[in-house]
C-alpha cells in the first residue's frame, strides 16, 4: 500500500466534493475524451488566420502552484512516524518532504507557529538543511519570542518538540524550548489546554525526540483513536501492523528463550540478573524493522552476557579473581581457562562460543571476518569493569571526568553499537570499520546518553547494595552540591549530549549505510531514557516498565 493510496483513501474520510457534475459537464468531458481519440491530422501548408482574445498572463504561475501544500500532509507523515509504521512508506515520505523542502521552506514564505514548527521539527529530522532563523519571525523588536504567542497551544506543543532538534550553540531553539515549556506549564495549570491536555502532559514528561518509535506506538495509537480528526483507516492499518509485528517479537524472544535455557546460566549464576526478557525489550526499540531480527536475537544474548559478567565484577568476584577473568579475556585463550574458579570457567566458555558462533554466522551470510573486532569489543568492556572494581575496592571517588570517561564504556553501549554494525545486513568490511574510526564520537554520545540516563534511575538502589559512586555522587563529593542539585546537573549533562548527538544526526555527507548507523545511536540513547524514566526498568522490575513489556509484547489490539 502506498502512502498516496492510503491519503487517498483518509481524505475519503475528510473532504466531501465542493461541486456536483451537471450534465452539461458531464457532456463536454465525453466530447473532450472522444475527440482526441479520434484526432484526425489537419494540413499546415497554408498560414491560417486566427483570432486572439488578448488574455492576460495567468495569475497563479509555476512557481504559485509548486508551492501550494496541504497541512494535512505534513500531519499524516508525522501521525505514521509516531505509530510506528512509517517504515512501510519511506521512499514515499522522502519524496514528499524533497518536494515540500525544495519549495515551501526555500520560498522563505511566512506561516503560523504550527505549520512552522511542524515543517521544521520533520525536515530536520530526516536530514534537511533547515537553519534557526527561521523562527525569527515569531520574535520581537527585543530580541524574544512574542508572549502572544502564549495562547497558542497547539503552536507551542510543536514549537517544544521542535526545539529538542537544536545542536550547540543554536540560541534561539534554546530559547524557543524555554518559551514553549514555560507557557505549556503554565496553560496545563490554568486549563486552557483543552482536548490538547494528554498530548502536552505526554510531551512534557519527555519529548518526542527523545522518545522511541516502536515502544510508545501503543500511547500514540490510542491517543490518535480519541482524537475527533482520526481516519478510520489509518487507525485499523496501525493496529493490524502493531499486532503482526508483535507476533514476530514473539517469536524472536520464544527462539531466545530456548538458547537461554539450553545455556543454564540463570541456574549456575544465582547471584545475577536473570533479565531475558529485559535484555530482549531493548532490541524491539534501538533496533526495530523486520530487516533486524537476527540482530535483535543476537545482540538480545550479548546483553545477557553483559549483564551477568557486570554483576560478576560489581557484585560477587573478588577483585583477584576479576583480575584473573580480566587477563584471561585479554589473552582470549581458550587454554588458561582452567587458571579460573569453576563458575568463571562457564562464562568465559559461553562468552566464547557466543562470539564464535556470531562470527562464523557473519563468516558464511557476508564473507566478512568480524572475529578480531568481536573480541576486541568484549577486552575493551572488560578493562574498564576491572577499573571500577579497583576503585571500589580502594574506597576511590573519581572526579565527574574521570568517572564518565570510563563509564560511558561500562554501561555496555560501544559494544552492543559496534557489534550491531557489524552484524548489519550486507555492510562491507571495509564500510563497517571506516564507521566505527569516523564515529566514534557518536558512539561516545551515546554512551553518555545511556550511562547517565541509567545513573538517574539506578544511583540509589546500587549505592544501598555497595557499588562504585556513580555521577551523581560524583559531582556531589567534587563539587559540595545537594543530591537535588547533582540530579539536576546530570540533567544538564544529558541535554547537552543530546545537543551533540543531533550534530551527529545533521551530518549531509553521511552514506546510506552511515546514517542508519547514526539513527541506531540515536534509538539506543531514547531506549535507554525510556528504560530508566521510572527507575531502573532492567534490574528491578518496577511496575511501570513491567506494563510497557506486556503492553508492547503481549497485549494485541482489537482490531
Amino acid at each position: 500500500m502506498s502512502i498516496i493510496r492510503l491519503m487517498r483513501a483518509a481524505m475519503i474520510f475528510r473532504i466531501k466534493p465542493t461541486k456536483k457534475l451537471t450534465t452539461f459537464d458531464r457532456k463536454l468531458a465525453a466530447s473532450k475524451m472522444l475527440s482526441s481519440s479520434n484526432h484526425t491530422p489537419v494540413s499546415c501548408d497554408a498560414p491560417l488566420n486566427r483570432r486572439s482574445a488578448n488574455y492576460k498572463p495567468p495569475l497563479w504561475d509555476f512557481n504559485f502552484v509548486q508551492s501550494l501544500n496541504s497541512e494535512y500532509l505534513l500531519e499524516l507523515i508525522d501521525d505514521l512516524q509516531k505509530m510506528g509504521i512509517c517504515y512501510h512508506f519511506e521512499e514515499e515520505i522522502k519524496k514528499v518532504l524533497t518536494s515540500i523542502y525544495n519549495t515551501r521552506y526555500k520560498s522563505k514564505k511566512t506561516e503560523d507557529l504550527y505549520s512552522m514548527a511542524l515543517q521544521f521539527r520533520l525536515l530536520r529530522q530526516h536530514g534537511f538543511l533547515l537553519f534557526q532563523e527561521i523562527f525569527d519571525c515569531f520574535k520581537n523588536e527585543e530580541g524574544d519570542f512574542n508572549p502572544c504567542l502564549g495562547e497558542d497551544t497547539k503552536g507551542l506543543l510543536q514549537l517544544y518538540e521542535a526545539s529538542h532538534l537544536l545542536t550547540e550553540g543554536e540560541e534561539t531553539l534554546e530559547a524557543a524550548k524555554e518559551f514553549a515549556t514555560f507557557f505549556l506549564r503554565k496553560n496545563l495549570e490554568e486549563g486552557t489546554v483543552g482536548v490538547l491536555d494528554e498530548s502536552v502532559r505526554h510531551s512534557l514528561e519527555m519529548p518526542l525526540h527523545w522518545r522511541v518509535p516502536r515502544p510508545n506506538a501503543r500511547w500514540f495509537i490510542e491517543e490518535y483513536g480519541r482524537r475527533p480528526d482520526m481516519n478510520p483507516l489509518l487507525l485499523e492499518f496501525a493496529k493490524l501492523d502493531f499486532n503482526i509485528v508483535q507476533a514476530t517479537h514473539q517469536q524472536e524472544l520464544k527462539h531466545i528463550s530456548r538458547w537461554w535455557k539450553s545455556a543454564g546460566l540463570a541456574e549456575k549464576f544465582p547471584f545475577a540478573r536473570d533479565r531475558l526478557v529485559e535484555c530482549y525489550f531493548w532490541n524491539i526499540g534501538w533496533l526495530p524493522g523486520p530487516q533486524n531480527g537476527y540482530l535483535r536475537i543476537n545482540i538480545a544474548k550479548f546483553n545477557s552476557l553483559i549483564t551477568i559478567i557486570d554483576d560478576i565484577f560489581d557484585v560477587y568476584g573478588t577483585l583477584e579473581e576479576l583480575q584473573l577473568l580480566h587477563d584471561v579475556i585479554q589473552r582470549w585463550d581458550i587454554g588458561s581457562m582452567n587458571q579460573l574458579p569453576e563458575y568463571m570457567q562457564m562464562c568465559y566458555l559461553a562468552l566464547n562460543d557466543l562470539v564464535d558462533e556470531t562470527a562464523y554466522h557473519v563468516l558464511k551470510e557476508q564473507g566478512l571476518v568480524i572475529i578480531p573486532h568481536l573480541r576486541n569489543l568484549w577486552k575493551d568492556l572488560v578493562k574498564v569493569y576491572l577499573q571500577e572494581s579497583k576503585w571500589y575496592a580502594n574506597g576511590y571517588t573519581p572526579s565527574l571526568d574521570e568517572y564518565i570517561n570510563i563509564a560511558w564504556i561500562s554501561i555496555g553501549s560501544p559494544l552492543m553499537l559496534s557489534s550491531a554494525l557489524f552484524l548489519k545486513p550486507n555492510p562491507t568490511h571495509k564500510e563497517a570499520t571506516q564507521i566505527l574510526m569516523e564515529h566514534n564520537d557518536l558512539i561516545r554520545w551515546s554512551g553518555i546518553i545511556f550511562r547517565l540516563s541509567n545513573d538517574l534511575g539506578t544511583s540509589k538502589e546500587e549505592m544501598e547494595r555497595g557499588d562504585i559512586p556513580k555521577s551523581i555522587q560524583c559531582y556531589m563529593n567534587q563539587s559540595g552540591a545537594s543530591k537535588e542539585e547533582a540530579e539536576e546537573h546530570v540533567r544538564g549533562l544529558i541535554h547537552s549530549a543530546w545537543k551533540k548527538m543531533n550534530q551527529n544526526l545533521h551530518q549531509k555527507d553521511y552514506c546510506e549505510f552511515a546514517r542508519i548507523f547514526a539513527e541506531s545511536g540515536a534509538d539506543l540513547s531514547r531506549m535507554s531514557m525510556y528504560m530508566y524514566e521510572h527507575g531502573d526498568g532492567h534490574g528491578n522490575q518496577n511496575p511501570q516498565i513491567k506494563n510497557r513489556i506486556s503492553n508492547l509484547l503481549s497485549e494485541l489490539f482489537i482490531v
